[in-house]
């Protein structure tokens, strides 16, 4: 099963001399939301702290995905 990752976060539409190119799509919002979420006093303490990288790691994609289906939902 794959996972929604959102699409990109900052999409941008190149032009050079007046042409446009390919998007440089960047991260993805999946991504950008799991940053975001790493920084939350809530998610640290859910975590039980931040001495477990990979459990940090994985609480905040979790909510990522939590936030990326809360946003098709509404």
């Amino acid at each position: 099963m794959s996972v929604d990752n959102g699409g990109p976060a900052f999409p941008v539409l190149g032009m050079k001399d007046g042409c446009t190119f390919d998007n440089e799509d960047g991260m993805t919002l999946r991504d950008y939301f799991a940053a975001k979420a790493m920084t939350s006093h809530q998610l640290i303490s859910h975590v039980g702290g931040i001495a477990d990288n990979k459990a940090l790691a994985d609480a905040a994609y979790a909510m990522a995905d939590a936030m990326i289906a809360a946003r098709g939902a509404a």
